[in-house]
């Protein structure tokens, strides 16, 4: 079972190395790229500078696998990848990262997109959204 956490900001060089990875996989007709950056939203008249990520990792690894498997095997894909930000990441940062790839494009794009519903919905992933103006509050998944 693969780690999908990486500590802090996801890299736009992460990014790019995996997709220059699948060149070889000439199987492969289309991919679908989901990146989730943390917004600088405005709460109550409070701006997000960040949100700190945890998880009970163990339990999540397990969970993000099998929600992986069921959804290649669903969509025929060719391969799907998933990481995850743990820590603080600042607004404007890389924090989530799901990359799917398949014989043709309808499945990448519909496999990537139930792919991040299913994970912020079942995956035991929690962000606590931290304030410029000082405090906290919990992010709720949508």
């Amino acid at each position: 079972m693969k780690n999908i956490f990486k500590q802090g900001a996801l890299s736009p060089t992460l990014v790019a190395e995996s997709i220059a990875k699948h060149q070889v996989k000439t199987q492969i007709g289309g991919h679908s790229i989901f990146l989730g950056q943390v917004r600088a939203d405005v709460i109550d008249g409070k701006t997000v500078s960040a949100i700190e990520f945890t998880a009970y990792e163990a339990m999540a690894n397990e969970k993000a696998a099998e929600i992986r498997e069921e959804i290649i095997v669903k969509y025929g894909l060719s391969c799907a990848h998933i990481h995850h930000s743990l820590g603080e990441i600042k607004s404007g940062e890389l924090c989530f990262f799901v990359f799917t790839s398949a014989p043709h494009r309808k499945a990448a794009i519909q496999a990537c997109d139930e792919m991040v519903d299913r994970i912020k919905k079942e995956v035991p992933i929690f962000g606590k959204e931290l304030f410029e103006e000082g405090g906290h509050q919990w992010k709720e998944n949508k």
